[in-house]
């Protein structure tokens, strides 16, 4: 991604220039005015500099305001722009490019380094032209009165230039160590949250704790050596515009200048150090921005799990005959997580899968969803292989319902025309009866118009897997793809929502992966991958 300025960022840059500059200028200008008033002379030699300190405090904050809405309405279309070409080309790559990060931790990642990477534009390119405009600007007009000290300005700019790449280095090289770290509590704070029942079990409590003080020690250990680099870089820039002052005041001559314009010499390095200290700050932006670049181009930058022939022409399958013969899949392409599998589907086929942890169940259903190439063995859609379909085609024809379907703050009738843009209501109440939600909706102060999620009602776990197979059924796909829709309720209530799913689903090929045996003498088939995994061991 690139950080270069922008049209829009360079005029940014050009009017926070006059805007600093005015702000220099009204500083120098009222340190001439008070000392020439105190000669005091006749009130009309003071009236242009009366006429440029109203004028430069007027200036000021006008140019700032212009500048702030050109740089940030470039910066929030940008923003858009880019989100959406992120979110393009993040979409191919789940979930087989993901990792094991959490579906939260992906989006919670991407949406932070695509805002800090955007941001660059207002909080590093133009903060640097407008310095360098409103620096060189006062270092010529100071040389014009003094030589000498347009010199000592020069250096106080050098200064300032070397203080920012300190800054930058600094904050660069703390980035990784402290976001490792913070990470490293989130990850431990998680796991210890969701396996506290577990922990007690075992007696493991203080193990626990000893993981979490580890954690944060070092947290602390990142964010002390980051805050010493800083007030480094902070005092630095003092020190350097207390010497440029010193110097500024010992080759002011006010016997050859005059004593205002030698006041005016003297005052000029404190109010370019006071603006342009907001480098600091934008150098530590410009090296999280990089970091931001590095972390999304290479998440963006690989290469996806799944081929889409670019040549094949129009081509439409039913999706409601779906075969593996062989099949093997890899997520690493270093060894096979799913072992040479053959299944058949047919509409009203249900298939119940099984398997210890890392048989490949889940690896099984990324196949059968598109998510996932076989390594080995064919995969065929209407008896086509589906590396001979479009993606979009074979996925048309595939639903799938995980473990924690995502209710978005919004409506009941919106969270399902996620799935059927052009779905009706009547068809959403259908889905939804169908789904064992119909007296659930009923009993809403609003109906389908409820608001869920944040800000409006709260869903329970069973609530929430049956959204997810409502909007299935409103999608009707041929193939239904069950990723333990129950691993969080209870028995009762996991029993009840899958009798509710099998009965709505009767016409459709259904394919459950889970390790309860909830109705699973309703299943036609099950498919036991931990023994295949070992048949396929050599």
């Amino acid at each position: 991604m690139s950080l270069r300025p922008t049209r829009a960022t360079i005029i940014g840059g050009l009017l926070g220039g006059a805007a600093t500059a005015s702000g220099i200028a009204l500083t120098a200008t009222s340190g001439w005015l008070i000392v020439r008033a105190s000669e005091q002379p006749v009130i009309l030699t003071l009236l242009t500099a009366i006429v440029g300190v109203r004028a430069f405090g007027i200036a000021r904050p006008m140019f700032r305001y212009v500048e702030r809405l050109v740089s940030h309405d470039a910066a929030l279309d940008d923003l858009a722009r880019e989100r959406t070409r992120v979110y393009q080309a993040l979409v191919p790559l789940t979930p087989a490019r993901l990792g094991r990060r959490s579906r939260s931790r992906v989006l919670a990642g991407v949406v932070d380094d695509l805002t800090d990477v955007v941001d660059a534009q207002v909080r590093v390119s133009v903060p640097v032209l407008s310095s360098i405009v409103a620096g060189l600007v006062a270092t010529l007009l100071v040389a014009w009165f003094s030589p000498a000290v347009g010199l000592v300005l020069a250096g106080l700019l050098v200064a300032v230039a070397a203080t920012c790449w300190l800054a930058w280095l600094l904050e660069s090289r703390s980035r990784d160590e402290l976001l490792e770290a913070r990470a490293e509590v989130l990850r431990v704070s998680d796991l210890v949250a969701r396996q506290a029942g577990e922990l007690q079990a075992i007696g493991a409590q203080d193990t626990a704790s000893g993981w979490l003080r580890d954690a944060h020690d070092a947290l602390r250990r990142a964010t002390r050596q980051q805050s010493r680099g800083r007030a480094l870089v902070a005092a630095t820039l003092l020190v350097a515009t207390a010497v440029a002052t010193v110097a500024a005041a010992f080759l002011a001559d006010p016997a050859v200048t005059g004593a205002p314009v030698a006041a005016l010499l003297v005052v000029v390095p404190v109010a370019v150090g006071d603006a342009l200290a907001p480098l600091v700050d934008s150098m530590r932006a410009l090296a999280r921005a990089q970091g931001s670049a590095a972390r999304l181009e290479a998440l963006l930058d690989q290469e996806l799990a799944v081929s889409d022939p670019v040549s094949v022409g129009p081509v439409e399958v039913s999706g409601t005959h779906v075969e593996l013969d062989g099949v093997a899949a890899s997520w690493t392409g270093t060894g096979d997580q799913l072992a040479p599998t053959d299944l058949a589907l047919e509409p009203g086929q249900r298939v119940a899968v099984v398997g210890p942890n890392g048989s490949g169940k889940s690896t099984l259903l990324a196949v059968l969803a598109r998510h996932l190439d076989p390594s080995r063995g064919r995969h065929t859609v209407d008896g086509v292989d589906v590396r001979d379909l479009p993606l979009d085609e074979v996925r048309r024809h595939v639903a799938v319902v995980d473990d924690e379907p995502h209710v978005f703050a919004s409506s009941v009738a919106a969270n399902l025309r996620l799935a059927a843009p052009e779905a009706s209501h009547d068809g959403i109440r259908t889905a939804l009866d169908r789904a064992g939600l119909g007296a659930w909706v009923d009993a809403l102060p609003e109906g389908l118009e409820t608001r869920l999620g944040t800000g409006g009602r709260g869903v329970s776990g069973g609530e929430r897997t049956r959204l997810g197979v409502a909007r299935a059924l409103l999608a009707d796909r041929p193939l239904v793809l069950l990723d333990e829709p129950t691993a969080h309720l209870d028995h009762a209530t996991a029993t009840a929502v899958l009798d509710d799913v099998l009965d709505a689903t009767d016409d459709r090929a259904v394919v459950l992966v889970s390790h309860r045996p909830e109705s699973a003498e309703r299943f036609h088939r099950v498919l036991d991958l931990g023994v295949a995994s070992k048949l396929a061991q050599p």
